[in-house]
């Protein structure tokens, strides 16, 4: 399968990853705010996932009028059974969007050097320009050999032009040195190591062509754990207006549903559920009877945001373990189960 894309070249392309809740969501908001009011700029971003949130999260920030073309490639690393996912979503954003700049963020549990392995192919060689690989990082994780033993961790430290010490504001004294001591030990000897609050991250910082060389290996990281059906993310929306999907892998699970636009939910119920959550993150999008909301819950706490559309409400999950009654909860959250049977 192949898309025509050859009158397309020289594309900047960025890589921004980073491990789960670190803050690339918000740096690449923050990015789109420097975008030039003539460029179009597409961004592919990648969700552990099956159900995808982060394109609605997005899209419902940025408005219509900004030229900016989002895809999502949900249920787990994009670049999973010969990069097949990844190609086939970005053919159709580069034919879509013919952008000026294109932004990729795999989900934080993907593996980036594969990534990286499907976009230097002969294939994309022309049409792509490799730009600098951007690594958010919480220093204050690296006390936690979850992380730091983690393959996923350290590949994505190995692959950045620039490593961003994120969410200084909560870091204590010593956190940047520890930052600055494991990126010596983990990455090449050129990468970068700069400092940020709520990912604001200079857009300078995105220019210049990486120095990370990739070599083609026979074969490509295949997922084997994915445990549901594929496209849920884009099924059709069933009578009861529920889908639920799970995935697992790289030690944690996911767990995932969409609810039809049709179902209004309460968004203080909801932000009380969502606070009690023990996640490793959590990211939604509601219609609630005030309006339509994002939700991002990390380790730091739960922060929420009014949006200006999505077309159905959807929360994704990830933990090491998750709780069995969930769909009850967010259930009870309901205020209007079919809003079109009230007259």
């Amino acid at each position: 399968m192949s898309f025509k894309i050859s009158p397309i070249s020289g594309v900047p392309t960025n890589i921004i990853t980073g491990f789960l809740g670190v803050g690339k969501t918000s740096a690449i908001l923050h990015l789109m705010k420097s975008k030039p009011d003539s460029e179009r700029w597409a961004i592919l971003v990648n969700e552990f996932g099956e159900i995808g949130v982060d394109g609605s999260l997005l899209q419902g920030q940025s408005g219509n009028e900004q030229q900016i073309f989002i895809k999502e490639v949900p249920g787990g690393c994009m670049c999973c059974t010969a990069g097949l996912p990844m190609q086939i979503a970005l053919n159709q954003l580069l034919s879509e969007a013919k952008p000026d700049r294109l932004l990729i963020e795999p989900t934080g549990l993907g593996h980036p050097k594969e990534v990286m392995q499907v976009l230097s192919t002969e294939y994309y060689r022309d049409v792509l320009s490799l730009q600098k690989n951007i690594t958010l990082v919480d220093a204050r994780k690296l006390s936690d050999p979850r992380y730091t033993s983690h393959d996923t961790f350290r590949q994505q430290i190995a692959i950045a032009d620039t490593v961003v010490g994120n969410k200084t504001d909560l870091y204590q004294t010593g956190d940047k040195e520890k930052l600055k001591a494991f990126v010596a030990q983990v990455a090449s000897p050129e990468t970068k190591v700069i400092f940020a609050k709520h990912g604001v991250i200079p857009f300078d910082e995105f220019d210049g062509e990486t120095h990370i060389e990739v070599l083609q290996p026979s074969y490509l990281h295949r997922n084997k754990q994915r445990t549901s059906k594929d496209g849920l993310s884009e099924a059709l929306m069933p009578e009861s207006g529920v889908i639920k999907a799970t995935n697992q892998g790289e030690g944690f699970k996911s767990i995932g549903w969409r609810f039809a636009a049709n179902k209004v939910f309460n968004r203080q119920s909801l932000h009380i559920l969502f606070q009690m959550l023990h996640v490793e993150r959590m990211k939604a999008v509601f219609i609630t009877f005030d309006g339509i909301f994002g939700y991002n819950k990390t380790a730091d706490g739960l922060t929420e945001v009014e949006l200006d559309e999505c077309t159905e409400s959807r929360v994704e999950i990830i933990a090491e373990t998750i709780d069995d009654t969930l769909e009850d909860k967010l259930l009870d959250c309901l205020i209007i189960n079919d809003i079109s049977e009230i007259s």
